[in-house]
Order: structure tokens, then sequence, then C-alpha cells
């Protein structure tokens, strides 16, 4: 159980985060959203999330010059706090998702999977907007449910899951009990989600942006046992800064676990590379100092044991 001061300190995040969502709803969903983003561009220094997402983008990319690594900063802040306002504006995303036709050569694909009942599992990243893929798969008869790694704070964690359950399927902590419920949803032939871009402790040193990222095998691993398809799937936001572009890529060959998750790994990657404003940088993916002792490099031109700043990282989110 977590310690009273903790607790104390977590209530008073959550009641402060509660307080700018309603300031947030008292405006149109099309001014909400950008509205979000300007306050969370506003309050990287302050939160230290603008400082991360530097040091992230200075790792993979050293030779990017300092202005270049502000400016996706502070496009990475916006897209965050556009995200945190749209998943929480649940009743207007599937509205609006109405109007983001999902394409891509996996479409259909999946489309004959679900009419003869075999299980999907769509993966994605932190890139986007994850869940305004789910909203719009969904309201065109999907129930994609979404697999969710819990939030440090208690308080938060109850709201952030009535709003991934908002646009439609369950949703499933990691934990024994959430893992089984997501497993019978894959056994019954129907569809799950998951993100798989955030750092494991535990997880094999897969390639991701040309570094070491400790990742899971759960998504090659189940789709194995239970033959469903492993969908790539990703809702890259569009100019007008409210629309999306949800693209459903081909689904990865069965082969094994650990090529299929690289697979995986290159498919988020290519989408980074192209549109790295889109990507959550603030999250410590590689944290290579805590590598260093576990795993060794891929190759001598990238060691895991280049320096990031290794402080435990606080989840304001959480990967479906």
């Amino acid at each position: 159980m977590a310690k009273p001061r903790r607790l104390w300190v977590d209530w008073t995040v959550d009641r402060c985060a509660r307080g700018l969502l309603w300031a947030a709803f008292r405006l149109p969903y099309a001014r909400r959203v950008p509205m979000m983003g300007a306050v969370f561009r506003a309050l990287g220094g302050i939160t230290g999330f603008r400082t991360r997402a530097e040091e992230q983008l200075a790792y993979i990319h050293p030779e990017m010059r300092a202005d270049e690594r502000r400016r996706i900063a502070d496009a990475v802040l916006d897209n965050f706090g556009r995200v945190l306002i749209e998943n929480y504006s649940t009743t207007d995303q599937l509205e609006w998702a109405k109007c983001w036709q999902p394409r891509g050569p996996g479409l259909e694909t999946c489309e004959q999977a679900r009419r003869a009942g075999r299980a999907i599992l769509f993966v994605s990243g932190h890139f986007g907007n994850y869940q305004a893929a789910r909203a719009a798969m969904n309201v065109r008869g999907y129930q994609m449910g979404g697999l969710y790694r819990l939030m440090n704070n208690p308080y938060a964690n109850a709201h952030y899951v009535a709003s991934v359950e908002g646009v439609g399927g369950r949703a499933f902590p990691r934990d024994r009990r959430g893992l089984a419920g997501f497993v019978r949803v894959l056994r019954d032939g129907g569809q799950g989600a998951i993100l798989i871009d955030q750092y494991f402790s535990g997880g094999e040193p897969l390639d991701f942006l040309g570094k070491p990222a400790p990742t899971v095998l759960s998504a090659g691993e189940l789709a194995l046992k239970y033959d469903a398809l492993l969908v790539p799937i990703y809702a890259e936001r569009q100019d007008n800064g409210l629309d999306f572009d949800v693209t459903i890529e081909t689904p990865i060959p069965h082969t094994d676990a650990r090529t299929m998750t690289q697979a995986l790994n290159d498919s988020l990657g290519a989408r980074v590379r192209a549109r790295p404003d889109q990507w959550f940088w603030v999250h410590r993916r590689w944290k290579p100092l805590r590598q260093a002792g576990q795993f060794p490099p891929l190759d001598p031109d990238s060691p895991a044991t280049e320096a990031l700043p290794e402080a435990e990282e606080t989840h304001t989110t959480s990967s479906q």
C-alpha cells in the first residue's frame, strides 16, 4: 500500500487534473483540443517533459540541432495535451471518428477475419492518438478492447479506465486477472489492442530506432497461441489538429514471437522517423544506464551504456 504522504500527493495531483479537465470541458470540442495542446506546451518546462523529450531525441539523433529538438519537443507536448483531452471526450471522439475512414493494405484482411470469427490483435504505439484508431474501428462494428498499464496514481486510474472503455471494448489491466480476460477475448475470436513502446525491464532487447529497447514479446506470443491476426494500426494526426488518418498495415506473418515483435518495432519505428513530432518522446523508452548491467548492446556502434538521465518514470498515461 502506498505511504499516506504519497497518497496525499496523488490525491492532490488528481484533483488538479480533474480541475483542468473540468475547465477544458467548458469549451466545445474543436476549441477544447487545441487549448489543451497549448496548456501542455506551456507546462513543458515545469513538468520536465520538454527536457525529457529533448534528451530522448538527442539519444537517438545526436546529430540533430538543438533548435530542431526543441521544435519537435514542443510539438510532442502539444500532441500529448490533445491526446489527453480527446481520450476523455469519448462521446465527441466517437462522433468525429465516423469521418475517419480506416484504410490500408490490412483492412480487407481484417474484415475477412472478423466475418470468419478469427481473433485480431491490433498493435500500435504512443503515436498520433492510439485511441483514435480504436474509435474509428469500433464505430464500424469492431469491439476492440485494450490491454493497459496501471497508472501510478490510483485516484487517476479509475477515470482513465472509464475513458478507455468509453470508445467500446473492455479495458484490461496488465496483471494476471486482466491478462486472463484479454486472452478470453482472443480465444473467443474477438479483437484486442496493445501498445508496445514503453520500457519493460524483463523484455527482450530488440532494436527500436537503432537502439536496444527492452520489449515484451506478448503480442507475438498471443498471436501464435490463439491464431490471431497480428496487425499494426496507427492514427496519424492531420494538419487541422483534430482529424486522423487511420492506417491498417499488412498483418505480420506468423513465424516466432521475437521475429514478429521486431517487425512491430520496425513498423512503428518507420512511422516515428517519418513524423517524430507525433510520437511520445516524453516516455523513457530505452533507459540505457539501467540496461547496462542486463543486456549487451546490439552492436558496437550503439552501446547500451550511452548516457541518459535514469530517474524513475511517473506514468501520466498508460499503455493499452
